[in-house]
């Protein structure tokens, strides 16, 4: 969204997948954590997301199936196969609640500490449109989130996206095996 300001930009693409057969939509993110024990580098699991932008890329959309039902937008089956693989290569993975700021500057102290009080875990700047559009086309959802930072108020210095790229890098091996053993998890269950 923070790129177009259409948050319906994901819909092709994830309409594309659909139409090919896929049946899973994995969606992976770099977020900054609100919880000190959730550091930079590690992954973090979504459970469940607050859309604080208030945007839906449904809005617009004529067909009755608009008004979805987002009770368990992240599949529970998905997210035990993730564990599962966790558990198979000893890494801890975190789980969490993913709040959708529209981006693209980071978010105030005053809002990290809003976000904390409504139950947010991580907050980022995608994800949630993806998930909607998944779900709308009936596809199962997971998501991850590769922590790359505090949130603003957190940390001793200020935000970069040069610093959340870097740690991104960090992590993303850590996620490749994650996402590695989660295919094997759900090719075998």
């Amino acid at each position: 969204y923070y790129e177009s300001g259409n948050p319906s930009i994901m819909r092709t693409p994830v309409e594309t997948l659909k139409a090919l057969g896929c049946e899973i939509l994995f969606a992976t993110n770099a977020a900054g954590s609100l919880r000190e024990e959730v550091a930079p580098g590690h992954p973090m699991l979504i459970t469940d997301h607050i859309n604080w932008s208030g945007l839906n890329p449904l809005i617009g959309e004529e067909d009755e199936k608009r008004f979805l039902d987002m009770t368990t937008a992240y599949d529970l089956e998905l997210r035990a196969a993730m564990h599962r693989a966790a558990k198979h290569q000893g890494e801890h993975l975190a789980e969490g609640v993913y709040m959708w700021f529209s981006g693209p500057s980071f978010e105030t102290p005053a809002e990290i500490r809003m976000a904390r009080m409504l139950g947010a875990d991580a907050v980022g700047m995608s994800t949630v449109p993806e998930v909607i559009m998944g779900r709308f086309l009936g596809m199962r959802v997971a998501a991850m989130s590769i922590i790359t930072n505090l949130g603003a108020g957190m940390q001793a210095h200020g935000l970069s996206h040069d610093e959340t790229k870097s740690v991104a890098k960090l992590g993303m091996d850590r996620m490749k095996r994650l996402v590695r053993g989660f295919v094997k998890e759900i090719a075998h269950g």
